[in-house]
């Protein structure tokens, strides 16, 4: 189960694993991102088994509850979802209700998601969150942005020894060449990820399918708990 995997990051990590042949539910907020992604998961499902979608709000814990009442036994279940509108600026310009809205998909939902989906894991099964740079190098104007990711890797750490044997990790992007980018660089999208990969010692920007393998080698590590991959290009060196 992919929790904002509609799209980018999260969509990435689908297409991988249903080329792989793997049974995927991905779960989004929004209807028409669902039903897009259907269509576009559904172009590499040949067999039509392999994809289902549900509609959820991980801010809610009802919706929360309802998702894993109605999915059943899982193997893994990924949370990439995270709501940004309002929730960057100058700390003086933020509301409440932006910080909240944020915190409450990046943090508070990762949480409901842990304590709801633990007794439908199947043995050897694991939570994956999705934290980020921002808890490393954060900007000027990104006090929640980073305020958030660090919290949700304590999150995990926490969980990690709580809910053993279930694996729970994170796996911390860098800067990522994704939609989200449509909105926060706007008309200088280009300039902005041009600049930042002359930046990085990996020379250039992440992309989808660069996060999917980092999320493939988490499920398939039995190995690995309590843990945080980065993949940044480095970023947290520069």
């Amino acid at each position: 189960m992919i929790i904002g995997g509609s799209s980018g990051i999260g969509l990435g990590l689908a297409q991988a694993l249903v080329r792989a042949g793997t049974e995927v539910t991905v779960v989004s907020r929004s209807g028409s991102r669902l039903a897009a992604a259907s269509r576009r998961l559904g172009a590499l499902d040949h067999s039509g088994a392999l994809v289902r979608t549900a509609a959820a709000d991980i801010s809610r814990e009802s919706d929360v509850e309802r998702l894993f009442q109605e999915a059943g036994p899982v193997q893994h279940v990924i949370t990439t979802a995270a709501d940004g509108t309002g929730a960057s600026g100058p700390i003086a310009t933020i509301g409440v209700e932006g910080a909240q809205g944020f915190l409450g998909t990046k943090v508070l939902g990762p949480w409901l998601v842990a304590k709801h989906c633990a007794p439908y894991l199947l043995p050897g099964g694991s939570l994956t969150f999705t934290s980020g740079i921002a808890a490393y190098r954060p900007s000027v104007s990104g006090s929640v942005v980073a305020a958030a990711n660090g919290a949700l890797e304590s999150l995990a750490y926490a969980l990690a020894l709580e809910l053993a044997p279930i694996r729970v990790n994170v796996v911390s992007p860098g800067w990522v060449d994704t939609p989200v980018w449509d909105t926060l660089a706007g008309v200088d999208r280009s300039a902005a990820l041009a600049a930042m990969a002359h930046r990085l010692p990996a020379g250039r920007i992440g992309t989808p399918a660069d996060l999917a393998q980092a999320y493939l080698a988490v499920l398939c590590n039995e190995f690995m708990t309590g843990s945080v991959l980065h993949i940044d290009g480095g970023h947290r060196l520069v």
